[in-house]
């Protein structure tokens, strides 16, 4: 009974304290530097921009990599949560630098249609920008169709790709690989089991 009578005292009290937050809540507008936001703080790319190359599929205006051309990047508006404004634009949109793969005109459909039925003469080694190696197809028959076989796997796998760095042009949404890269730079962290490995 007495918990019941202490529960109707602090009803009104409580109401009252959760009115004031969600007036709080409302109006109170954030001004941030939008490069620092935390993931689930922005959508990018913004939704109701087209910002993506309908050729290419990749960002409108991705530019070469440094280290590795076909890792390149790309300028894209972005847009924050609500109730966060950007101090860069006075509003909630910004630009972030976002990955992209540069492209520079290869498709991976043609390099791969050249392969399959002209592969035994190098076409599809001249086609990538390899001439030395189609000129020793060419010569060879393929080396002798094993070179074609190979080079329908490779360039089916997207192993071997354009000689200058870019990646393929991919008409659809998808199906792009990514190379997993390991160097000296590359950090492993030590497992329980590899005192036993002798």
């Amino acid at each position: 009974m007495s918990r019941l009578i202490f529960f109707l005292i602090c009803l009104p009290f409580l109401n009252s304290i959760g009115h004031a937050s969600d007036e709080a809540k409302g109006d109170k507008n954030v001004t941030v530097d939008c490069n620092t936001l935390r993931l689930g703080q922005y959508i990018c790319p913004h939704p109701n921009k087209t910002q993506i190359d309908p050729d290419t599929q990749q960002f409108i205006g991705c530019t070469k990599g440094k280290d590795i051309p076909s890792e390149g990047e790309a300028d894209v508006l972005c847009i924050a949560a609500e109730g966060i404004i950007c101090n860069q634009t006075n509003n909630s949109t910004f630009w972030r630098k976002m990955p992209c793969k540069w492209t520079n005109g290869y498709s991976l459909e043609i390099a791969l249609l050249l392969s399959v039925f002209l592969g035994m003469f190098g076409l599809d080694r001249f086609y990538l920008g390899y001439p030395g190696i189609g000129l020793a197809k060419l010569c060879t028959l393929g080396f002798m169709f094993l070179g074609q076989l190979l080079d329908i796997i490779l360039i089916a796998a997207q192993v071997v790709g354009p000689s200058d760095g870019s990646a393929y042009i991919i008409p659809y949404y998808g199906a792009g690989v990514t190379v997993v890269r390991s160097d000296n730079e590359t950090y492993l962290l030590p497992q329980a089991d590899w005192h036993n490995i002798t």
